[in-house]
């Protein structure tokens, strides 16, 4: 009734594209981070030393299950070690299985296969899961019933805002000093110029925007901290991929916030099943006292709440500039199986029990040093 392939070979991988979407669709994945040209893009710029490791479960001949993996050798606390993951890194804000089919079986198929893999394995490693998935569960269980190994891990929880209602209803939730923040920050930038909100679909448009977008992208702090796009030459690759792709991934959208018709502030972004997702952002310094993109995020929440979007998604972590926005989080857990060769049994109490107590214990010493200042 189900059955399991495994797929190594990166042509095998770019041949499913179509079938592969049909099973994220069927699986209602409310994001675009599981869907073929992500992947794609993903594999093709950070999967230089890993090794393909999808598994793709068929129910009656029909595709209803996807496990997302690579293989790679790696260390974990300075023990060289076997590891299978999912296509994931900090590019990727949320990863899991693909399950078109609520029932155990695709799971247990899974589980089968993974456990008489050929190529061995002492940790699966399943980051970013996001509130929610079931896939941390079924796995879980799955795991313990085999006598296995795991842990949970706390991840990221990243702030998004649910919408409802009219701007003046969700301003009414803000703080008075934030709106009035905000009035200052628009009478300044008024005062320079009209202040607009372009949102670029067309994918010809996206193409001849994007050096913008990187521009701005580039700028500032992030140029200087080292965390700009420009700075890594395989994240600029993966996101210069996504705007030329911009055919393929029809979700993708780049919005501008602009001054007497001067761009200042850009985000690239994302529109997906009724929801906006900020992913990649950066402004013009020159302009910092207008706080380009906290106007940059009041013209796009407008422009959701108009577009009569569900969720407007900031993704990432829980940074301060986001939490003046909406106080709602979304949680992500990293789950970690361990295999019972001997290093997964030493690994198991290195990363649950003594790594969390030593933290305890530094935590524990540090305040007791802050005490006798």
């Amino acid at each position: 009734m189900y059955s399991v392939e495994l797929i190594t070979e990166p042509a095998d991988f770019l041949a499913l594209a179509t079938t592969w979407n049909e099973v994220v669709e069927r699986a209602r994945v409310p994001h675009p981070f599981l869907r073929h040209e992500w992947l794609r893009a993903w594999w093709e710029c950070f999967g230089q030393t890993h090794q393909l490791h999808i598994l793709t479960v068929k129910h009656q001949g029909r595709l209803c299950a996807i496990a997302p993996l690579i293989s790679e050798r790696t260390q974990m606390y300075g023990v060289p070690i076997r590891r299978l993951r999912l296509m994931h890194n900090d590019h990727t804000p949320r990863a899991d299985f693909i399950v078109a089919e609520p029932a155990n079986e695709p799971y247990q198929a899974l589980w089968e296969t993974l456990l008489h893999a050929n190529t061995g394995w002492d940790v699966l490693q399943l980051g970013q899961l996001p509130d929610g998935s079931i896939t941390r569960d079924r796995v879980r269980t799955l795991a313990a019933c085999g006598g296995h190994a795991t842990g949970v891990w706390s991840s990221s929880a990243s702030p998004y805002l649910p919408l409802a209602g009219s701007w003046d209803a969700y301003a009414a939730t803000l703080s008075s000093k934030f709106r009035q923040n905000l009035r200052n920050r628009l009478s300044r930038a008024a005062q320079l110029g009209d202040p607009m909100l372009e949102v670029l679909a067309d994918p010809s448009e996206i193409r001849e925007a994007s050096a913008d977008a990187m521009r701005l992208e580039n700028s500032g702090w992030k140029d200087s901290e080292g965390t700009a796009i420009k700075s890594d030459p395989s994240v600029t690759r993966f996101y210069t991929l996504l705007t030329d792709r911009a055919g393929d991934c029809r979700w993708m959208r780049l919005l501008f916030f602009s001054i007497g018709g001067k761009r200042i502030a850009a985000s690239l972004a994302a529109v997906y099943e009724n929801r906006l997702f900020l992913l990649k952002t950066g402004y013009d310094p020159e302009f910092a006292k207008c706080s380009p993109f906290k106007l940059l995020t009041y013209f796009a929440i407008h422009h959701a709440i108009d577009a009569h979007f569900d969720e407007f998604d900031f993704l990432g972590d829980a940074e301060p500039w986001k939490l003046e926005w909406t106080r709602q989080t979304r949680a992500h857990d990293w789950l970690f199986v361990f295999s019972g060769t001997p290093r997964a049994r030493l690994l198991h109490p290195i990363k649950f029990q003594f790594v969390p107590a030593l933290k305890r214990l530094q935590g524990a010493d540090r305040a007791k040093g802050l005490g006798h200042r």
